[in-house]
């Protein structure tokens, strides 16, 4: 018979969870829905340089900051990971990451695909999550429908998103994001990361 001291109970460490995926799979709906469920996660917020979009709040959708302010960023070492995307920088502010990761709370984050690549070098035991369509075309009709790009903006995403997702292989799960089926997403993404805590090996992640 086994002693107590023998029978021993892991704790489940926090999980690092990289949601990703090209422009327009709808990674921001994604974990809009996620906080209106108020599951118990540390919603990350990203710093970026881009203009603020209509119905967007800073501080809760982004930090929306200017290109000085980022360059201080940069140079303080205060971001995580950062890149050009768009012509416009984003970065992933690093106290914020590790302040939720101390509290014990799973921390995910929205990143586009060479932002994901960046913190697998970083975080080998984060969880990366892939999201996309169905299909192409279903891709480049969403994008279509946002209306926020110029055509040579719109033609440069639907390039881009055709790249990224020949690199899907570099991630651990991949979630179809159908029209119409936001909660079977949650449902989905919410599993994996349920399947996660239980496994034997867990991950853990130091940054």
């Amino acid at each position: 018979m086994s002693s107590d001291a023998e029978f021993k109970i892991l704790r489940p460490s926090p999980l690092l969870i990289i949601l990703s995926g090209p422009s327009g799979v709808g990674k921001d709906t994604v974990l809009q829905r996620m906080q209106e469920r108020n599951l118990p996660f540390h919603f990350v917020v990203t710093a970026t340089t881009r203009p603020i979009r209509p119905n967007e709040v800073h501080g809760k959708d982004y930090f929306f900051v200017s290109h000085d302010e980022f360059a201080r960023m940069i140079e303080a070492d205060e971001l995580l990971e950062y890149a050009i995307v768009y012509n416009d920088y984003k970065g992933i502010p690093k106290q914020q990451v590790r302040e939720a990761m101390t509290s014990g709370k799973d921390v995910i984050m929205r990143i586009d695909v060479q932002g994901a690549a960046s913190i697998r070098k970083l975080a080998p035991q984060a969880l990366l999550v892939f999201l996309t369509t169905e299909n192409e075309d279903e891709l480049v009709n969403r994008l279509k429908e946002r209306k926020t790009e110029t055509p040579e903006g719109l033609n440069l995403r639907i390039a881009t998103a055709r790249q990224e997702l020949k690199r899907i292989d570099e991630f651990d799960y991949v979630v179809i994001n159908s029209d119409y089926q936001l909660d079977d997403t949650v449902d989905t993404l919410s599993a994996i990361i349920l399947a996660e805590h239980h496994r034997i090996d867990p991950r853990r992640v130091d940054l």
